[in-house]
């Protein structure tokens, strides 16, 4: 699909978009925090509800077994999209930090004192604090990986961190504060030779390309379906059967046992041992309507579109007098993180909302960012294929009025 031919009807399919502020009409530049979700998807939910609901794995009724059977033939929708091997790979979770703390859950009996762990200085908390906590109830401790001016790892110093004591690597695909699109592959094949297991963060990067676990050979790769589209409260984890069927079960309950008495219970089969009581089954649903939808138009073009909007925006941005952008590589999402002079962040957010145009301000829970850059934090404007050119030059017509007030 041409998107910049089908915009229009793109957008059609999006009901907030049409949303007005303050008598404005929305723009919406958050998408690194959510993004937006079109009626097939709103419309699943509530097909569910009127015309399915029912508890699944359990009924013998005409809704359980329907629900069911769609329930998972969503899994199998994930399991091809990523290329994984088994849906026993594919792992419903609440999202992505739901996800990132079952895997680190799943070493706790491992790790020791003496072992060492690796995160990127890139990470959202979400993929630091799991890992800090693990430390403290195992002994093990953290090495963290340092970036450079343009949001970039050091390579050559994770290459110098990795020995014999690294057991679990865990780096985001791509940075949500700053865009940078990390070189997985060489981060992996780097940890692999050293046996040790690497975590993908892939929430950012899910929207924006295809992603092959069997390619990267990722031993987990977790991500959230709000961020393509979907619905909150849906995370899908993929992990490697073996490792997976390793771990211990992350939470008790219905659904993840095999067999219960009061002396012994014993747990099921995967994926159902890690998915403990009765899940979020629309919500699951409906995000694999998100993933057929976005598909449906195609990552290749969704990916050739964004980085013209990027390219767009970043040039308009630069026309603006002391507009510093952060992040600058290469290789990169959608995504802009800047200031401008020394007018605070929250300031020029609120302006601009009240010109209906929503972004994100802040540290955008990437704390360790915004020391390096001994900044409280930055604005951030983040696109999706929904966005067009005219809400880029709306933005920064709306920031240059906001210098002009705060100045």
């Amino acid at each position: 699909m041409d998107i910049k031919k089908n915009i229009e009807s793109i957008r059609n399919d999006f009901p907030i978009l049409s949303t007005s502020v303050n008598g404005n009409k929305l723009v919406y530049l958050d998408n690194a925090a959510t993004s937006q979700t079109p009626n097939c998807v709103i419309d699943s939910i509530s097909d569910y509800y009127k015309n399915l609901n029912s508890n699944i794995h359990r009924g013998v009724h005409f809704l359980s077994q329907k629900a069911t059977e769609i329930y998972e033939e969503t899994r199998f929708k994930f399991k091809k999209h990523l290329n994984a091997n088994s849906t026993k790979e594919i792992i419903f979770t609440s999202g992505t930090t739901h996800s990132i703390n079952l895997v680190a859950n799943g070493f706790n009996n491992s790790l020791k004192a003496g072992d060492e762990i690796i995160v990127s200085s890139l990470e959202h908390h979400s993929n630091i604090v799991p890992w800090q906590m693990l430390c403290e109830k195992t002994g093990a401790t953290m090495k963290v990986i340092p970036m450079n001016q343009e949001g970039e790892l050091n390579l050559n110093a994770y290459e110098d961190m990795l020995s014999k004591k690294t057991k679990i690597v865990f780096v985001n695909h791509v940075s949500n504060a700053l865009g940078t699109v990390n070189p997985i592959k060489f981060i992996i094949d780097k940890a692999h030779s050293f046996s040790a297991k690497v975590l993908i963060d892939g929430a950012q990067a899910i929207p924006h390309f295809k992603v092959d676990v069997n390619d990267l050979n990722a031993d987990f790769y977790v991500f959230s379906a709000h961020k393509f589209c979907g619905p909150t409260g849906v995370g899908i984890l993929y992990a490697k059967q073996s490792i997976l069927e390793d771990f211990p079960p992350y939470q008790g309950g219905g659904e993840m046992i095999d067999e219960v008495t009061f002396e012994k219970t014993t747990y099921a089969e995967l994926p159902n041992k890690f998915e403990p009581g009765t899940p979020n089954i629309a919500g699951v649903i409906a995000s694999g309507i998100a993933l057929d939808y976005i598909n449906g138009i195609g990552l290749d073009n969704i990916k050739k579109y964004e980085d013209e909007l990027l390219s767009y925006a970043t040039q308009k941005l630069k026309t603006i007098k002391n507009l510093k952008i952060y992040g600058t590589s290469q290789n990169k999402t959608s995504v802009i993180s800047f200031n401008i002079g020394d007018i605070h962040a929250y300031d020029i957010g609120s302006i601009i909302d009240n010109l209906g145009i929503a972004v994100r301000t802040g540290h955008h829970c990437a704390q360790p960012i915004m020391d390096y850059y001994k900044i409280p934090g930055t604005i951030r404007v983040s696109f999706c294929f929904y966005n067009n050119f005219d809400e880029i030059d709306k933005l920064v017509n709306a920031l240059n009025r906001a210098v002009k007030m705060l100045s």
